[in-house]
């Protein structure tokens, strides 16, 4: 985990997926749903289930999250 200004960064495997909705497993007990952000739909990044992603999320609601980069395989 990192933190950087006002969020934190985690890095997990995406476990699920529907719509534009996923559920990452970030450890053994916690996991998030995100969504993508910004960046990823303008450049059309696919994201499928056994991903592993980085995926940031708010201090204050660790529950969900917006996934930032798909690490390569």
């Amino acid at each position: 985990m990192r933190e950087v200004a006002d969020r934190m960064v985690f890095e997990g495997q995406v476990i699920e997926s529907s719509n534009s909705k996923f559920k990452v497993k970030v450890s053994e007990h916690h996991t998030a749903s995100c969504t993508l952000s910004g960046k990823m739909r303008i450049n059309f990044v696919k994201i499928l289930v056994g991903d592993h992603v980085s995926i940031e999320v708010s201090p204050y609601d660790i529950t969900q999250g917006r996934i930032t980069y798909r690490h390569k395989s």
